[in-house]
């Protein structure tokens, strides 16, 4: 039994072991092993205190009550439980005594281990600057040091407790503690014991209520986040009395050692429950009914400017800048010239068709995939322009065989990317492509791509081995495949039987040890999706879902990746109600991976953030300064989309300063709601590069809409910009109250209700083909707005979305045409710009309207069977152009010689 016992603890930690050991090697290879040895020195000491700190704990007093007398012979004879002799007992429990308390021991070192980053925030913790407006403490109080007492001050309670279950068990068991026909019989040396154990139970818990104090600030109670009236009035002062109850409770406990009976102890228990209860329950809901509610907004005013002031710092909110909008409907043909760098940057590719279009013109073969399409901008010959990426990435659950050699050692990496910019179609409505095919063929002024292997993207299988006798696919060309060997530094070293026995373990693969293709150059690449390996070497930190692709200069492939840091500790701030992002948030890291050989690096965007100063200084060496980063990269930062959203989230409610206001809900503002697939949801932000007003260029911004609460006209709309020097400065326009601009919802009933569009709309919605109506998307220019939404047409049997027209509204104007210039020509005017290959669209030779009827009858059924050929193979481009020309024959056919 012993050797099985002993042959189980080392098969479970040599199970622990080698995985711990992997991760050793592999952050070597990444060059962070300092942040390695720092969370597990962390995670080790934590575990050594607090295991050493409960063995000795436990043994001392359980070992003392073991050498307690034992009472005589007749409480025994008159236990009711029926329980073994003494005799018999007492050599069971010295023997599994110490083991019993080293298991305890053990399993409270391992769970202190999981709150290693709570410690080292403690211990490295940096100050905010600022204060809570309840107690005035520094507000690094409330985020490091109130964690770590709380976790101390649990971690006492569960030690005493846990001590004091065991002396009442270990008490039954030596007959010190005998249950009789009579009464409940003591030993005097247990019920010392007890009490005293009993003394230091409720010293902790008098602790546990002076703590509780400072939790106020994160009461849910009132009409907002915080300490509320209720809270400040009549929790917090029952909780200072409480905290004096518990100490003189514990008095009590300690007096009647010296005193026979159990009248204080009882006593004191029910007088500081009874409090309890009605202090913490009864007297604040009481104070809520009758003080609170009859005029609940004189009463809890300073609570909500409090829970205003906070949750706008916490979110950044208090950065953003207000300026007025007029909405004017000024806009002409010169206004549009001189804002031309924004007209040719309006995005007329929404990335859903978008990413479908791609799938079927550029994934080349099955097993690659593009996953998302990222939107970033470039200079191009002297152009800022605006681009749409999508990485080509290996689908490894499309693999024609997934053999072990396939799928690890074959085929490796995605290779290159597609690009184009987010305005430009060709004459058969598909998107133009700067990038495309492999090897990647490279226009329009991007960089030439040297390095288009892609060993660490968005998706990647468990591991994959480099190095080897095996042949890496690169790409396929035609029916023949080319194949690489790969140069870069990636990957761990798996020359010696050793490690190949540890990896072999750790990924359950008898291969890694039996191949023949393994040579002393293989390395083995793990952690290959960048979310998964940014959060492998800086788990303290979140990370945006969304990693974004990049083309430097000098032809490599690297993501960008924004990192957030986060707390639900901070006082008085509202939670934001999404996953893992609590009631504070900055995007204070800015992080780098290498696609071909995975360096990661580390950079700190926000250094205002006192939470990443804190890991910081606890990790040397992890973070450098955004000074540092590349410039080439840094040109390419932006804005991230997902700390935006919740940001304007919180804006919706919280540009509201005014107590009163705030109060009333007076001007409650919210994101536009648009139908999208057959389901409501709100509108996307969305990138674009414009330029703001007052300013004298453009820029890219990422840009939302506001609303009024309830309704469908727009009140406001908010801008971050990413461009240096503004990069991460928030601007709001706010429209006048007065005047009802239209909102994304009524523009769309407008499209809807334009017969022309309805008409056409209808059309198209025939059998055999599906319309797809893209991001409707508002455009500020100069003082005013005008709306443009693209339209798709997919055959319903394919899958492949064509871009057929655009729509454009301004006022009370709307056009569809065929390209965007044509209707913004449409409704401001002028001449639309001669048309590039990109954008042509096909048109009929001219019509000689000259002749008889005859003939005219002629040309009308041809140019009508020439409309319906059009319509079948779905060229509405075509089509419409035949409509028109037929238009015109027929009306010549109606008027006189």
């Amino acid at each position: 039994m012993l050797f099985g016992a002993l042959a189980l603890v080392i098969l479970i930690a040599t199970a622990q072991l080698i995985p711990l050991y992997t991760d050793w090697l592999w952050f070597q290879e990444v060059g962070y092993s300092q942040v390695f040895l720092t969370m597990l020195s962390s995670r080790g000491w934590l575990f050594l205190i607090v295991s050493i700190g409960f063995l000795i704990f436990l043994y001392s007093n359980l070992t003392f009550a073991i050498r307690t007398a034992a009472p005589d012979v007749y409480w025994e004879l008159e236990d009711q439980l029926g329980l073994p002799g003494w005799a018999v007992i007492e050599p069971l429990i010295r023997r599994f005594l110490p083991l019993a308390a080293a298991v305890i021991a053990f399993v409270a070192g391992l769970s202190a281990m999981v709150s290693w980053e709570t410690v080292l925030q403690f211990v490295n913790a940096m100050p905010f600057g600022a204060t809570d407006p309840l107690f005035g403490r520094d507000l690094g109080f409330f985020v490091f040091t109130l964690p770590f007492w709380r976790l101390v001050h649990g971690w006492a309670m569960a030690l005493v407790l846990t001590t004091l279950v065991l002396m009442l068990v270990l008490s039954v068991l030596q007959r010190n503690l005998v249950i009789t026909a009579r009464r409940l019989r003591l030993t005097a040396g247990a019920r010392t014991h007890l009490l005293l154990l009993g003394t230091l139970a409720l010293l902790l818990k008098s602790v546990g209520f002076w703590l509780d104090r400072f939790e106020v600030v994160y009461s849910p109670r009132g009409v907002v986040f915080g300490a509320s009236y209720s809270d400040v009035y009549a929790s917090l002062p029952m909780l200072d009395a409480l905290a004096v109850l518990a100490l003189l409770c514990a008095g009590a406990f300690a007096v009647q050692i010296r005193w026979p009976g159990v009248r204080l102890v009882a006593g004191g228990v029910i007088v500081l429950v009874v409090a309890w209860v009605g202090g913490l329950g009864v007297y604040p809901a009481l104070l809520q009914w009758f003080r609170v509610l009859p005029n609940e907004l004189a009463a809890e005013r300073p609570f909500i400017a409090n829970t205003i002031r906070m949750t706008r710092q916490a979110y950044g909110l208090d950065r953003i800048e207000a300026h007025d909008f007029p909405a004017t409907e000024s806009l002409d043909r010169a206004a549009l010239e001189r804002n031309d760098a924004t007209i040719k940057n309006i995005r007329l590719w929404d990335h859903r068709p978008l990413l479908r279009t791609f799938a079927q013109l550029q994934e080349i073969r099955t097993y690659y995939q593009f996953l998302d399409v990222d939107i970033d901008r470039y200079r191009l010959n002297g152009e800022y322009r605006q681009l749409m990426l999508s990485p080509r990435e290996m689908a490894y659950d499309k693999l024609p065989s997934r053999i072990w050699i396939n799928e690890h050692l074959t085929f490796t990496h995605g290779y290159g990317l597609v690009a184009g910019p987010v305005n430009r179609i060709t004459p058969e409505g598909l998107p133009e492509f700067f990038v495309k095919d492999m090897p990647p063929a490279v226009t329009g002024g991007l960089p030439k791509i040297t390095r288009p292997e892609i060993y660490y993207g968005e998706t990647s299988n468990t591991y994959a081995l480099v190095g080897t006798r095996s042949q890496e696919l690169d790409y396929p060309a035609g029916d023949q495949n080319v194949y690489a060997t790969y140069r870069g530094r990636g990957g761990i070293s798996i020359a010696t039987w050793a490690r190949k026995v540890l990896f072999a373990a750790r990924f359950g693969e008898k291969n890694l040890l039996l191949s023949n293709d393994l040579t002393a150059d293989s390395r083995l690449m793990m952690y290959r999706a960048v979310g998964a390996r940014l959060q492998q070497i800086a788990p303290f930190f979140s990370f945006d879902p969304d990693p974004y692709i990049v083309v430097t200069p000098a032809g490599r492939l690297v993501w960008l990746i924004d990192g957030y840091t986060t707390t639900d500790r901070y006082p008085y701030s509202e939670p934001a109600r999404v996953p893992g992002v609590g009631n504070y948030l900055r995007n204070a890291v800015k992080a780098t991976v290498d696609a071909y050989d995975g360096t990661v690096e580390f950079y700190i965007a926000d250094p205002s953030d006192p939470l990443v100063r804190t890991y910081a200084r606890a990790f040397p060496g992890l973070l450098k300064p955004l000074e540092q980063m590349p410039v080439d990269l840094r040109a390419h930062l932006r804005y991230p989309e997902g700390f935006f959203a919740i940001q304007a989230r919180m804006y919706a409610t919280y540009h509201m300063e005014d107590p009163q206001v705030f109060y009333n809900k007076e001007d409650l503002w919210a994101l536009p709601r648009r139908t999208l697939e057959g389901r409501d949801r709100d509108m996307e932000p969305y990138y674009t590069i414009m330029r703001l007003p007052g300013e004298a260029k453009e820029e890219f911004i990422l840009l939302t809409l506001f609303n009024p609460s309830r309704r469908d006209n727009m009140i406001a709309w908010l801008a971050a910009r990413s461009d240096p020097p503004h990069y991460g400065r928030l601007v709001v326009y706010v429209f006048p109250k007065q005047k009802n601009i239209y909102g994304p919802r009524l523009i769309d009933a407008r499209i809807d209700q334009d017969p022309i569009i309805s008409q056409q709309l209808s059309l198209w919605n025939q059998r055999g083909s599906t319309v797809i109506r893209g991001s409707l998307l508002a455009i500020p220019i100069e003082q005013s707005f005008i709306y443009v939404q693209p339209l798709y047409l997919a055959a319903e049997q394919g899958a492949l979305p064509e871009l057929r027209r655009v729509t454009v509204v301004y006022g009370n104007q709307i056009a569809m045409e065929p390209t965007l210039e044509q209707a913004l020509v449409k409704i401001f005017g002028g001449r639309a710009p001669a048309a590039t290959a990109s954008e042509a669209t096909p048109t009929p030779a001219p019509l000689d309207l000259t002749g008889s009827v005859r003939a005219l009858g002629q040309r009308a059924l041809e140019i009508y069977n020439r409309a319906q050929q059009a319509l079948r193979r779905g060229d509405w481009a075509r089509y419409g152009a035949e409509q028109t020309q037929l238009e015109e024959t027929l009306r010549a056919l109606g008027t006189p010689p």
